[in-house]
């Protein structure tokens, strides 16, 4: 049932577009996009919800609360001189 899993997040930092695009398996259609990482929580707690609900696996009568883990990763390149 879906309030006692934890809905996993990841959210991968395209350098061309200069955005945090976040997906996951857990929620069928998530993908967003935003500037920050503080945002994209944001988005995140209305979207999974939404999604959820869309896709039957919460009722939109029934209150509940859905733990969500975000990570995030991000590749970058260190110099020497």
């Amino acid at each position: 049932m879906i309030d006692q899993e934890i809905i996993h997040v990841k959210a991968i930092w395209d350098n061309e577009a200069r955005v945090w695009v976040a997906t996951s398996e857990d929620v069928p259609g998530l993908i967003t996009e935003s500037e920050n990482l503080e945002d994209m929580v944001q988005k995140l707690k209305t979207l999974i919800p939404e999604l959820l609900e869309a896709n039957g696996s919460i009722s939109k009568f029934k209150r509940t609360e859905i733990p969500f883990h975000f990570f995030s990763e991000r590749s970058e390149i260190a110099s020497c001189k």
